[in-house]
């Protein structure tokens, strides 16, 4: 056997000299994660990629919380161009199997929402939505019945969609989201036609789909509640956008404004439609929804006839506010292309900021250390007059947004580059239209 040879604490010290003062390491902090869910590739990503910027932009700003290090990962439910359930289904799959993803942002197409609900659900994945707009998600009544111009309530089952109780039983609720919803943005498009542009009479068009017939609707009925009339409901058919006909008839009878439910594909072409039949630009207004709104697409389909064309949007412009204007700046000063920047920006930045509130009481009650999932989702549900960059956050028992806040801009003109207008907000906050 070799002996080790025994050293004494002064031969030690010297032999160590040249060793240089010992480090002091200390461990790195635990990482906690918020999952991203946003269609990052195809045709929505000029709207997603910016949100995800905001919400980065907001983790990089506070980059700990109560001993954790915050960090997010990313990733895209596209597939081919668009927003796929399936691959959403996926990455929340991913988000569950990690167990320090504690919540997510996302999704931004309700069609992902539906098939994603659940599947959080039963792991007690926190979600919060910063764009989906689809009254099902939250609710078992798609259109109310003051909002029907048939005056009967329309459920979820009866426009073919499945109702908010059949996404999440029998768990509590995991799904939350800082945007309004649809019928919401239809009568708001009615008050400011009815308020702003003093229209009285209305010819509507819808897609055929349940966004576009269930903006028409709400909006038809808003406007007759108000005091106007809708003189003439032509349902489009999607293969062939030719609506001419029905335009002609419709300045016949008086009509000063159009409203369309649909995306930009079908109602900008409308619009194009419309210049050799009603006086060009603003002396006939064309309202929509947020299917058209900001969409470069839409400028070109109208070509020169893109004035007048006014469009909501289900949140509030943050770009307006005074209160953010500090962190508008900070974020466009760390991001150099204008294209970074985008109406979900600082949506998104609050979602992570609801995220962080409520990580922050569950890690708390947890005595500091990492809590569980249902914790966060529990102090989710009870945020309510948190300070953010789009106003007071805070939702109701549904977990819808209680700051119901629609954006009314306008198209910029014939260049489908330029920024889209704000000219009007209409605030539901304090009473619901119904």
């Amino acid at each position: 056997m070799r002996r080790l040879a025994r050293w004494s604490a002064p031969a030690l010290a010297a032999a160590c000299v040249a060793c240089g003062p010992l480090a002091i390491t200390t461990p790195a902090p635990p990482v906690l994660r918020l999952g991203v869910d946003l269609p990052l590739t195809g045709y929505e990503a000029g709207a997603a990629v910016p949100a995800l910027y905001g919400i980065q932009f907001y983790v990089q700003t506070h980059p700990t919380l109560d001993g954790f290090r915050i960090a997010v990962v990313a990733r895209d439910d596209a597939r081919g161009g668009s927003p796929s359930a399936t691959a959403g289904v996926s990455n929340v799959e991913a988000f569950i199997a990690d167990a320090t993803v504690l919540g997510m942002v996302g999704p931004s197409n309700s069609g992902v929402a539906r098939a994603e609900i659940p599947v959080a659900n039963a792991a007690g994945l926190v979600m919060v939505s910063p764009s989906t707009t689809s009254p099902c998600l939250t609710k078992d009544i798609y259109i109310p019945a003051l909002l029907n111009p048939a005056r009967t309530e329309i459920t979820c089952k009866d426009a073919g969609l499945p109702a908010a109780s059949g996404l999440r039983p029998p768990a509590a609720n995991n799904f939350f989201r800082l945007t309004t919803t649809d019928e919401l943005q239809g009568a708001a498009a009615a008050d400011f036609a009815y308020s702003k542009l003093h229209i009285l009479r209305a010819a509507v068009i819808s897609d055929h789909e349940v966004y576009g017939q269930g903006l028409v609707d709400a909006f038809s009925a808003r406007l007759t509640n108000l005091g106007g009339s809708v003189i003439g409901h032509l349902d489009l058919e999607p293969t062939r956008i030719d609506a001419t006909g029905f335009l002609k008839s419709m300045r016949d009878a008086g009509a000063k404004a159009v409203y369309y439910g649909g995306t930009s594909k079908g109602g900008c072409a409308i619009r194009y439609q419309m210049r050799s039949i009603f006086p060009p630009g603003e002396e006939t207004p064309f309202l929509s929804g947020d299917g058209i709104a900001h969409d470069p697409s839409c400028i070109k389909l109208a070509v020169d006839n893109s004035p007048g064309i006014f469009a909501t949007v289900p949140i509030a412009d943050a770009g307006s506010r005074p209160e953010a204007a500090a962190i508008v700046r900070s974020f466009k000063a760390a991001h150099g292309a204008s294209a970074d920047y985008g109406p979900y920006t600082l949506v998104a930045y609050d979602a992570a900021a609801v995220l962080y509130a409520a990580l922050d009481r569950a890690i708390k009650e947890a005595g500091g250390k990492r809590p569980p999932r249902a914790r966060v989702t529990a102090a989710l549900a009870q945020t309510s007059n948190l300070s953010g960059a789009t106003g007071n956050l805070g939702f109701d028992a549904s977990g819808d947004t209680t700051s119901r806040v629609v954006t009314i801009v306008e198209a910029p003109g014939s260049d489908p580059r330029a920024p889209w207008k704000l000219v009007d907000l209409v605030d539901y906050s304090a009473r619901l239209p119904y």
